[in-house]
This record gives structure tokens, C-alpha cells and sequence, in this order.
């Protein structure tokens, strides 16, 4: 019987399980990194009666793993090859997009259960002479129940590295920022030369985002902050502005990483609400652009329950 090859190869690879742990102390650091105020006592006093883990905490985990210790980036990256693809270049890839589905609050702290990442490859994309994209779906689970506490859909770009005959792959679903119509909120910051520095130090250790090196020899000039940092940053924003800084007003968040943010630069994000509202979650559009510059975070999207009325903030 004659076999033809996999049309999609790479795809229903799973990664080995990792076990992933967490203390009080990282999720105080994770929130302070991103933003986080003191009028928001609940994300940074470990005593508040209400103390909460930032939703969007573990998309560090996969990073960040089992240790307190610095992380090797770039062996972490290599450890593993995808069957059936080319072997790519960890030291040459970025973010591509996020999605975020937040299913069960985290407890503050992981003493006392273990967890795990287990991670699935659902897309290998040959998109040629500028990469290719590698979707993965990442699910943060209680052992011993199964339970999923949150899933990420997320996706690597790994520039220059195309053009080994993979399939194309579909087009990915827009959802653009309304066009002629003001935006409900708008709220800014201006990093750092610190700001990648501190983000950093939740467990993603990129080198890309401290020394120049990297970001000189994959044509970005120099360092570049974390596109999870944007990402997170914008997130905490929404909550804030949105859903009162509470965890529980926030289902599903989700951006493509559209162009690199440099240390220093001013971010503003544009909100809109859309009014369209099913079982209770309201569509909320987004896109943050750097001040002057490019859109960085397109695509931008989430599913929240938006307590009051939004002002504008310019």
C-alpha cells in the first residue's frame, strides 16, 4: 500500500510534561513587573484578603519551568527537536502570537500540588524566505486532578528560516481595531532601559532582551523588550481600566507580537469596546502602538466583563 508524507509535519507532537512551580514571591514580582500599583494591593501584599495571581501569569511558566536559579535560554530552547521539520535556531526567533483562555484562578503559591506544562505542536508553517511559524497549545495542569487551569495557543517565529518545502498553512483570524471610531480608553507608559531587565527576572531569560548581540544579528539593531512584557502590560491595563483590577472579569486574552518595542520607548494602548456580548463576556478590541512608531501589538482581543462605565484616559 503506497503511504504519502504528512501533510502536516510536526503536528500532534507532544512535548515531554515539565513540572512548573511557583511561590508567593513570584507572583508579587510578576505583577509589580507589569505594572501593577499599590491601589492594587491584591496583585502585590501576599496578606490581602483578596491576594490574586495576574491571569496571565503562566505564560512564564513554560520559561521559568521548575527553578528559582537563571535559565540557560538558549539550551532550554534547543533541548527538544519537532520530528518531521527542520531543526531551528532558537537564538533567531520571536514571538509570534498569544491566546490566552483563562479556565480556573491559580492558587498564589504551587507548594502543596504539582503542576505541569504539557505542551502540543498544532502548526508547522513554511511561510519561506522570512520563516516559519510554529503554533503550540500549552496547558497548565493539576496532576493529580487533571484539571486544566489555563491553556495558551501561541506561536514562534523563527526569522530567516523558511524554505524547506512545509505547507504554507491557513490564514489566521484578524480582529482589527474599529477604524473612524474613538477609542472607550487609552492608557500609556514609557519604559525603560530597565524595563526588559525586571521583566526578565520571572523566568525568561532571552538574551535578546539584556545584551545587543541578539538583536543586532537578527536585524533588530540592538536589545528589544519582551513582546510577553507588552503583552502582559496591556493586559493588566485592560483589567484595570475594564474590569476593576478583578481576576474574575477577564475569560480570554489574546495579541499578535507585530513589531519590536526598544527600551525607552513610550507604549499607548487604544481600547474599544464593542458591545457585543455573549453569556455575559463583552468583546473588547485593542492595539498597541509605540508613541510616534509602528502598531506593535495587533489583533489585540478579549473577553471581559466590564464593570461601570470606561473613560478615556489621555
Amino acid at each position: 500500500m503506497a503511504t504519502t508524507a504528512n501533510p502536516t509535519p510536526g503536528v500532534g507532537f507532544e512535548y515531554p510534561p515539565a513540572e512548573v512551580t511557583w511561590l508567593k514571591r513570584d507572583v508579587l514580582l510578576f505583577a509589580r513587573s507589569i505594572g501593577a500599583t499599590k491601589e492594587e494591593l491584591h496583585f502585590l501584599y501576599e496578606l490581602h484578603p483578596d491576594f490574586s495571581v495576574f491571569p496571565t501569569y503562566p505564560v512564564i511558566l513554560p520559561f521559568k519551568n521548575n527553578t528559582q536559579e537563571v535559565i540557560d535560554f538558549y539550551a532550554a530552547q534547543k533541548a527538544i527537536q519537532i520530528p518531521g521539520v527542520p531543526a531551528f535556531d532558537a537564538t533567531r526567533a520571536v514571538d509570534g502570537q498569544r491566546l490566552v483562555q483563562f479556565l480556573k484562578p491559580l492558587p498564589p503559591t504551587s507548594q502543596g500540588k504539582k503542576f505541569e506544562v504539557r505542551t502540543k505542536v498544532i502548526g508547522v508553517w513554511d511561510k519561506g524566505r522570512p520563516g516559519t511559524v510554529v503554533d503550540t497549545q500549552t496547558d497548565l495542569v493539576e496532576v493529580s486532578t487533571g484539571e486544566v487551569y489555563s491553556r495558551v495557543i501561541g506561536s514562534a517565529f523563527y526569522v530567516g528560516q523558511g524554505g524547506w518545502s512545509g505547507p504554507k498553512g491557513p490564514a489566521t483570524v484578524n480582529y482589527p481595531a474599529p477604524k473612524n471610531k474613538k477609542p472607550d480608553v487609552v492608557f500609556e507608559e514609557t519604559t525603560s532601559a530597565e524595563t526588559a531587565l525586571l521583566y526578565r527576572l520571572n523566568g525568561d531569560y532571552n538574551p535578546l532582551h539584556a545584551t545587543p548581540g541578539p538583536g543586532v544579528k537578527m536585524g533588530f539593531g540592538g536589545v528589544i523588550i519582551h513582546g510577553l512584557y507588552s503583552f502582559n502590560w496591556a493586559c493588566h491595563g485592560l483589567l484595570k481600566a475594564l474590569g476593576a483590577s478583578d481576576p474574575a472579569n477577564i475569560k480570554e486574552y489574546q495579541a499578535r507580537f507585530a513589531s519590536p518595542v526598544r527600551p525607552g520607548d513610550k507604549l499607548v494602548t487604544s481600547v474599544w469596546r464593542t458591545g457585543e456580548i455573549k453569556d455575559g463576556w463583552e468583546d473588547i478590541r485593542f492595539e498597541v502602538k509605540v508613541e510616534g512608531g509602528k502598531v506593535c501589538l495587533s489583533n489585540g482581543r478579549a473577553l471581559m466583563k466590564v464593570v461601570g462605565e470606561a473613560k478615556s484616559k489621555l
